[in-house]
Protein backbone atom coordinates (compact mmCIF):
# COMPACT_ATOMS: atom_id res chain seq x y z
CA UNK A 1 0.00 0.00 0.00
CA UNK A 2 1.40 3.35 -1.05
CA UNK A 3 1.87 6.31 1.24
CA UNK A 4 -0.90 8.26 -0.48
CA UNK A 5 -3.37 5.42 0.07
CA UNK A 6 -2.40 5.13 3.76
CA UNK A 7 -2.79 8.87 4.22
CA UNK A 8 -6.20 8.81 2.54
CA UNK A 9 -7.34 5.92 4.74
CA UNK A 10 -6.24 7.70 7.94
CA UNK A 11 -7.98 10.89 6.81
CA UNK A 12 -11.20 8.97 6.11
CA UNK A 13 -11.09 7.36 9.57
CA UNK A 14 -10.47 10.66 11.30
CA UNK A 15 -13.30 12.25 9.35
CA UNK A 16 -15.70 9.66 10.79
CA UNK A 17 -14.74 10.49 14.37
CA UNK A 18 -17.51 12.67 15.73
CA UNK A 19 -15.56 14.77 18.20
CA UNK A 20 -18.29 17.42 18.58
CA UNK A 21 -20.79 14.72 19.57
CA UNK A 22 -18.43 13.49 22.31
CA UNK A 23 -18.09 17.01 23.68
CA UNK A 24 -21.82 17.45 23.49
CA UNK A 25 -22.35 14.17 25.35
CA UNK A 26 -20.01 15.27 28.15
CA UNK A 27 -21.73 18.63 28.34
CA UNK A 28 -25.11 16.93 28.58
CA UNK A 29 -23.97 14.63 31.38
CA UNK A 30 -22.35 17.55 33.16
CA UNK A 31 -25.63 19.46 33.13
CA UNK A 32 -27.58 16.38 34.21
CA UNK A 33 -25.28 15.96 37.21
CA UNK A 34 -26.67 19.07 38.84
CA UNK A 35 -25.15 21.85 40.89
CA UNK A 36 -22.45 19.69 42.50
CA UNK A 37 -20.75 19.23 39.13
CA UNK A 38 -19.48 22.82 39.25
CA UNK A 39 -17.40 22.51 42.46
CA UNK A 40 -16.04 19.19 41.14
CA UNK A 41 -15.02 20.96 37.94
CA UNK A 42 -13.46 23.69 40.09
CA UNK A 43 -11.38 21.06 41.92
CA UNK A 44 -10.12 19.76 38.58
CA UNK A 45 -9.26 23.18 37.16
CA UNK A 46 -7.53 24.49 40.30
CA UNK A 47 -5.77 21.16 40.89
CA UNK A 48 -4.46 21.18 37.32
CA UNK A 49 -3.31 24.76 37.83
CA UNK A 50 -1.20 23.74 40.83
CA UNK A 51 0.03 20.70 38.88
CA UNK A 52 1.22 22.84 35.97
CA UNK A 53 3.03 25.15 38.40
CA UNK A 54 4.70 22.19 40.13
CA UNK A 55 5.71 20.65 36.81
CA UNK A 56 7.37 23.92 35.77
CA UNK A 57 9.11 24.34 39.14
CA UNK A 58 10.40 20.76 39.30
CA UNK A 59 11.61 20.97 35.70
CA UNK A 60 13.58 24.08 36.59
CA UNK A 61 14.95 22.44 39.73
CA UNK A 62 16.22 19.34 37.93
CA UNK A 63 19.70 19.29 36.43
CA UNK A 64 22.26 16.66 35.47
CA UNK A 65 23.69 15.94 38.93
CA UNK A 66 26.73 13.93 37.85
CA UNK A 67 27.76 16.51 35.28
CA UNK A 68 27.34 19.35 37.76
CA UNK A 69 29.43 17.61 40.44
CA UNK A 70 32.25 17.12 37.93
CA UNK A 71 32.06 20.82 37.05
CA UNK A 72 32.18 21.85 40.72
CA UNK A 73 35.20 19.64 41.40
CA UNK A 74 36.99 21.06 38.37
CA UNK A 75 36.20 24.59 39.56
CA UNK A 76 37.57 23.79 43.04
CA UNK A 77 40.80 22.48 41.54
CA UNK A 78 41.25 25.41 39.16
CA UNK A 79 40.06 28.43 41.13
CA UNK A 80 39.21 27.16 44.57
CA UNK A 81 36.02 27.98 46.47
CA UNK A 82 35.39 31.38 44.77
CA UNK A 83 35.35 29.74 41.34
CA UNK A 84 32.95 27.04 42.56
CA UNK A 85 30.67 29.68 44.09
CA UNK A 86 30.59 31.54 40.78
CA UNK A 87 29.64 28.32 38.99
CA UNK A 88 26.77 27.69 41.42
CA UNK A 89 25.50 31.24 40.99
CA UNK A 90 25.29 30.73 37.23
CA UNK A 91 23.54 27.34 37.49
CA UNK A 92 19.84 26.86 38.14
CA UNK A 93 18.41 24.06 40.28
CA UNK A 94 18.07 23.02 43.90
CA UNK A 95 21.42 21.25 44.04
CA UNK A 96 23.25 24.35 42.83
CA UNK A 97 21.50 26.43 45.51
CA UNK A 98 22.46 23.97 48.26
CA UNK A 99 26.06 23.85 47.02
CA UNK A 100 26.16 27.64 46.96
CA UNK A 101 25.05 27.84 50.61
CA UNK A 102 27.68 25.31 51.68
CA UNK A 103 30.51 26.90 49.71
CA UNK A 104 29.78 30.31 51.24
CA UNK A 105 30.56 28.82 54.66
CA UNK A 106 33.51 26.71 53.48
CA UNK A 107 36.06 29.20 54.87
CA UNK A 108 34.63 28.66 58.37
CA UNK A 109 35.37 24.95 58.27
CA UNK A 110 33.81 21.73 57.04
CA UNK A 111 31.38 21.56 59.96
CA UNK A 112 29.98 24.99 59.14
CA UNK A 113 29.69 24.08 55.46
CA UNK A 114 27.92 20.83 56.29
CA UNK A 115 25.44 22.58 58.61
CA UNK A 116 24.72 25.20 55.94
CA UNK A 117 24.08 22.45 53.38
CA UNK A 118 21.69 20.65 55.73
CA UNK A 119 19.81 23.84 56.64
CA UNK A 120 19.44 25.05 53.08
CA UNK A 121 18.59 21.53 51.93
CA UNK A 122 15.58 21.58 54.24
CA UNK A 123 14.55 24.95 52.82
CA UNK A 124 14.86 23.66 49.25
CA UNK A 125 12.82 20.57 50.12
CA UNK A 126 10.04 22.78 51.44
CA UNK A 127 10.20 24.81 48.24
CA UNK A 128 9.89 21.65 46.13
CA UNK A 129 6.86 20.48 48.13
CA UNK A 130 5.14 23.88 48.01
CA UNK A 131 1.57 23.58 46.70
CA UNK A 132 1.47 19.77 46.99
CA UNK A 133 -0.89 20.02 49.96
CA UNK A 134 -3.47 21.75 47.77
CA UNK A 135 -3.34 19.01 45.14
CA UNK A 136 -3.80 16.46 47.92
CA UNK A 137 -6.74 18.48 49.27
CA UNK A 138 -8.55 18.48 45.93
CA UNK A 139 -7.91 14.73 45.58
CA UNK A 140 -9.83 14.23 48.82
CA UNK A 141 -12.54 16.84 48.20
CA UNK A 142 -13.54 15.82 44.64
CA UNK A 143 -14.96 12.35 45.48
CA UNK A 144 -16.55 13.70 48.67
CA UNK A 145 -18.40 16.29 46.60
CA UNK A 146 -19.39 13.51 44.22
CA UNK A 147 -20.82 11.37 47.03
CA UNK A 148 -22.66 14.38 48.45
CA UNK A 149 -24.19 15.10 45.05
CA UNK A 150 -25.24 11.46 44.79
CA UNK A 151 -26.96 11.59 48.17
CA UNK A 152 -28.78 14.74 47.12
CA UNK A 153 -29.78 13.11 43.84
CA UNK A 154 -31.12 10.04 45.66
CA UNK A 155 -33.17 12.28 47.95
CA UNK A 156 -34.63 14.04 44.92
CA UNK A 157 -35.40 10.66 43.31
CA UNK A 158 -37.29 9.46 46.39
CA UNK A 159 -39.12 12.78 46.54
CA UNK A 160 -40.19 12.23 42.93
CA UNK A 161 -41.45 8.75 43.83
CA UNK A 162 -43.36 10.22 46.75
CA UNK A 163 -45.01 12.84 44.56
CA UNK A 164 -45.91 10.26 41.91
CA UNK A 165 -47.35 7.96 44.60
CA UNK A 166 -45.93 4.97 42.77
CA UNK A 167 -42.61 3.30 42.06
CA UNK A 168 -42.04 3.71 38.35
CA UNK A 169 -38.89 2.19 36.82
CA UNK A 170 -38.37 5.32 34.72
CA UNK A 171 -38.52 7.61 37.75
CA UNK A 172 -36.16 5.44 39.84
CA UNK A 173 -33.68 4.67 37.05
CA UNK A 174 -33.53 8.27 35.84
CA UNK A 175 -33.01 9.70 39.31
CA UNK A 176 -30.33 7.18 40.23
CA UNK A 177 -28.51 7.71 36.93
CA UNK A 178 -28.36 11.45 37.45
CA UNK A 179 -27.33 10.98 41.08
CA UNK A 180 -24.40 8.70 40.21
CA UNK A 181 -22.98 11.14 37.67
CA UNK A 182 -21.50 13.32 40.41
CA UNK A 183 -19.77 10.31 41.98
CA UNK A 184 -18.37 9.30 38.59
CA UNK A 185 -17.01 12.75 37.80
CA UNK A 186 -15.64 13.16 41.34
CA UNK A 187 -13.76 9.87 41.16
CA UNK A 188 -12.37 10.67 37.70
CA UNK A 189 -11.09 14.05 38.91
CA UNK A 190 -9.52 12.42 41.98
CA UNK A 191 -7.78 9.77 39.84
CA UNK A 192 -6.35 12.36 37.44
CA UNK A 193 -4.97 14.49 40.26
CA UNK A 194 -3.70 11.42 42.16
CA UNK A 195 -1.61 10.29 39.19
CA UNK A 196 -0.10 13.78 38.90
CA UNK A 197 0.49 13.93 42.67
CA UNK A 198 2.34 10.60 42.71
CA UNK A 199 4.43 11.71 39.74
CA UNK A 200 5.47 14.91 41.50
CA UNK A 201 6.28 13.05 44.73
CA UNK A 202 8.53 10.63 42.82
CA UNK A 203 10.37 13.54 41.17
CA UNK A 204 10.79 15.34 44.50
CA UNK A 205 12.16 12.19 46.12
CA UNK A 206 14.62 11.78 43.26
CA UNK A 207 15.80 15.40 43.53
CA UNK A 208 16.21 15.13 47.32
CA UNK A 209 18.15 11.86 46.99
CA UNK A 210 20.47 13.42 44.41
CA UNK A 211 20.85 16.45 46.66
CA UNK A 212 21.90 14.35 49.65
CA UNK A 213 24.29 12.19 47.63
CA UNK A 214 25.92 15.12 45.86
CA UNK A 215 26.28 17.06 49.13
CA UNK A 216 28.38 14.24 50.54
CA UNK A 217 30.60 14.38 47.46
CA UNK A 218 30.98 18.15 47.87
CA UNK A 219 32.10 17.79 51.48
CA UNK A 220 34.58 15.12 50.42
CA UNK A 221 35.92 17.40 47.69
CA UNK A 222 36.34 20.27 50.18
CA UNK A 223 38.12 17.93 52.59
CA UNK A 224 40.52 16.75 49.88
CA UNK A 225 41.22 20.35 48.82
CA UNK A 226 42.03 21.42 52.41
CA UNK A 227 44.15 18.33 52.94
CA UNK A 228 46.29 19.20 49.93
CA UNK A 229 46.77 22.77 51.20
CA UNK A 230 47.84 21.60 54.62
Amino acid sequence: MQLAEITGLITAILAQVEEPSLIGYLQQKFIEGGAFMWPILGCLVIGLGFSIERFWTLSRATISTKKFIVQVKDALQKGGVPEAIKLCENTRGSIASVFHAGLLRADEGLDAAEKAIMAYGAIEMGFLEKGMIWISTFIAIAPMLGFTGTVQGMIEAFDAIKEAAQISPSIVAGGISVALLTTLFGLVVAMILQVLYNYFISRIDRIVADMEESSIELIDALYEMKSKKS
